[in-house]
């Protein structure tokens, strides 16, 4: 799903000047169409291209063994657009049959596909006998005391990308990996895991709790202390053994919230009037420039979304808790946050403050009251290599090239080393890949709403031309929207989160009249033009005449055709398969594996497993992963994570004025809102939200 807006300016220094607003929301297209429109920003985004040579060896569909037969079996009849729009209105059982059918199909991925379990193996005599000589030989920063427990706190952002030590912040990668050293470590007894305010998306909650879970595979401890506790705090909490929680700590487990906001009646008055055409009824992006109110297809698509977040969270509950279903839906509506019933009810295991929890596990671990326990934060920990406790991979190589932010084409000058996705970088980094002969396959990791669709393209082919010379698995994070997901379906194979937020596949495009708000602050703009159509863009003074309406709603039918069968090229689906689930629509991940935009549910782990598997490698050999993204600690970096420390804001600032600058072209980007709402800060200031909202939409 793509950006709402792009606001084109010929000048940084006269922003009224071609005040044009141009959004393809999901429609990157790398070739120009030779029409009047080529010129225009908005136009620089055609399919035809590679559709048409899609029968070359180029663009060969590599083998899938699953997708293709599962997904593909409607008719391949050619069908009207009348009779598409017929069929999708009326043929409302016959849709529910077919989503039945391919839940059946989902369930076979998971005989087609490993699963990539977790199986803790307990090292033998001379393992255990080599990682102690090595221990001994360790650096110093490496060094922990036997009987130790390893504590993180798990806080704010969580990034998909790798961590330098000049880094702030938290990292996905690095936590998973601290859980498996931990697991093999016999220095480490247990896990003390803070967890606070988070404010990360559902995939990446998932991937941890799936790692808590795999820890206890070890037999040793792992506890929560849990002071602020909201639902994604709850849920990785209940994943551990035990619960505890500050007689004083804040518990609102009240439910989910979906919100969006709108500022047409703010743009009404003040005389600006958004001219937008799109395709793609479920298309949101827009909405809050044009609409004053949610539409019936927003809200469908936000229920489902919602629905998908609150079922997974109640059944996950009640699995870890011993519960029935109906007693967490009843304890939800309760509204309970009296830490005393929490206790009472067995939603928690005690009510204790830190210190106590940590004389708790001395008592446990043997350690005199007057000693201390001997704790191993979480940076320290990053820094104690798999090396030393014995956790080396195998010959075979799979490289793993992580792809995480905003899309753009070429880094910008405000930009920081390893903020938001290059495209030219990571070309470099997959054209390596394929002309290497080290890697026997790939993996994409993907964590993105996308962003510059010319980008999202280039990156789309050289994915592709990968994955005719060795297998390519797509593993997405939280979300793969738009040029995310264009990125993802160039793979042989696409596994995603249950929650991940999936596809997005309409288009958007649009202009600003300002002419009411010319007249009232006394402004006046005459053009002279020659062309048809020379004014198409120019002119914000006025509405669009009724030929330029034309061409513009004639275009952007066009682009979103292109994008679809694209799309439907990639993933082995007719047009008509792929119409069903594209108008626009963000799929949670198992809704967009019933539908045939994804192969797999899983996180990193199943990506590796399924990678091994196309490339040959049997399940129970050992395989390296070689990071192509790991983060080089520079000087502008240092720098940067300084700043950021010290101010604040600063990331926050350089991403936003980036983002008004240097977004020229098509943007194929995720809706600001729907990303902001259901991943984001819930219970930030509503003005700063709807100012960030409106800035975003530029």
């Amino acid at each position: 799903m793509a950006k709402l807006l792009l606001l084109q300016t010929s000048h940084l220094t006269s922003p009224l000047h071609r005040s044009a607003v141009t959004a393809i929301l999901s429609v990157p297209k790398p070739f120009p169409i030779p029409s009047p429109l080529s010129r225009l920003p908005f136009r620089r985004h055609s399919l035809r291209g590679p559709l048409a040579l899609s029968s070359s060896s180029s663009l060969r569909e590599p083998s899938r063994n699953f997708s293709a037969q599962a997904f593909d079996s409607s008719s391949s009849e050619a069908k009207t657009g009348d009779e598409k729009e017929q069929r999708l209105e009326k043929d409302g059982k016959e849709n529910d049959s077919e989503v039945k059918v391919n839940s059946e199909a989902v369930k076979i991925s998971d005989e087609v596909y490993p699963s990539g379990e977790f199986q803790f193996e307990k090292p033998g005599l001379w393992k255990t006998f080599v990682v102690k000589l090595r221990m001994l030989v360790a650096l110093p920063w490496e060094r922990v005391r036997k009987g130790s427990v390893l504590t993180m706190k798990l806080r704010g952002q969580i990034s998909d990308q790798l961590k330098s030590r000049f880094s702030s912040g938290l990292s996905l990668p690095q936590i998973c990996e601290n859980f498996v050293k931990a697991a093999y470590d016999p220095r480490i007894s247990g896990v003390y895991l803070h967890i606070d305010s988070l404010n990360c998306g559902w995939a990446k909650i998932e991937e941890i709790r799936r790692h808590i879970l795999d820890f206890r595979k070890s037999g040793k401890f792992i506890v929560a202390y849990v002071p602020v506790c909201r639902e994604k705090e709850y849920y990785l909490a209940c994943a551990c053994e035990e619960i505890y929680a500050p007689p004083s700590a804040y518990f609102s487990l009240f439910g989910f919230t979906v919100q969006a906001s709108f500022i047409r009646g703010v743009l009404d008055k003040v005389g600006i009037e958004p001219q937008v055409e799109r395709i793609g009824k479920y298309k949101s992006a827009g909405d809050q420039l044009i609409r004053k109110t949610m539409s019936k297809e927003n809200c469908e698509m936000l229920t489902a979304l919602l629905d998908n977040i609150y079922g997974t969270w109640v059944d996950e509950v009640s699995s870890a808790k011993g519960k029935e279903r109906e007693n967490v839906v009843e304890f939800i509506n309760e509204g309970v946050f009296q830490i005393e019933k929490l206790k009472t009810d067995g939603w928690i295991t005690d009510i204790q403050y830190d210190d106590e929890v940590i004389s708790m596990l001395k008592d446990r671990l043997g350690v005199q009251k007057d000693k201390i326990l001997s704790l191993v934060d979480y940076r320290k920990y990053c820094k104690v290599r798999k090396w030393t406790l014995g956790l080396l991979g195998g010959k075979d190589q799979i490289a793993l090239i992580r792809a995480s932010g905003s899309i753009s084409r070429v880094r910008g000058p405000l930009s920081s080393p390893g903020s938001g996705i290059v495209g030219e970088q990571l070309i470099e980094k997959i054209r390596s890949v394929r002309e290497s002969k080290r890697y026997k396959a790939a993996i994409i990791r993907i964590d993105s709403p996308g962003g510059d669709a010319l980008a999202s393209d280039l990156m789309w082919r050289e994915i592709r031309l990968l994955a005719e010379s060795k297998p390519v698995v797509a593993s997405m994070s939280d979300l793969a929207a738009s040029g995310g997901y264009y990125m993802a379906m160039a793979a042989n194979t696409i596994v995603a989160e249950n929650l991940t937020l999936t596809g997005s596949i309409g288009v958007v495009t649009g202009k600003f009249n300002l002419g009411n708000l010319y007249e009232k602050i006394g402004f006046n703009k005459e053009i002279l033009s020659r062309g048809k159509y020379a004014e198409l863009l120019a002119a914000e003074n006025r509405p669009f005449k009724s030929d330029e309406a034309e061409l513009f709603a004639r275009s952007t039918q066009r682009a979103y055709q292109q994008f679809r069968d694209k799309a439907a090229f990639s993933r082995s689906m007719s047009e008509d398969k792929m119409e069903k689930v594209a108008q626009g629509r963000v799929w949670a991940g198992k809704d967009a594996a019933s539908r045939g935009l994804v192969d797999a549910i899983g996180g990193l782990s199943r990506a590796v497993a399924i990678a091994k598997q196309k490339a040959n490698i049997p399940q129970d050999r050992k395989v390296t992963l070689v990071e192509l993204s790991r983060p080089s600690p520079t000087l502008p970096e240092i720098l940067s994570g300084i700043g950021s420390t010290l101010v604040g804001v600063d990331t926050t600032v350089k991403a936003l004025l980036q983002d008004m600058t240097f977004s020229e072209g098509v943007q194929a980007r995720m809706d600001g809102i729907l990303f902001e709402r259901l991943e984001g800060t819930s219970s930030s200031n509503p003005i700063f939200g709807l100012i960030k909202d409106y800035l975003s939409s530029l």
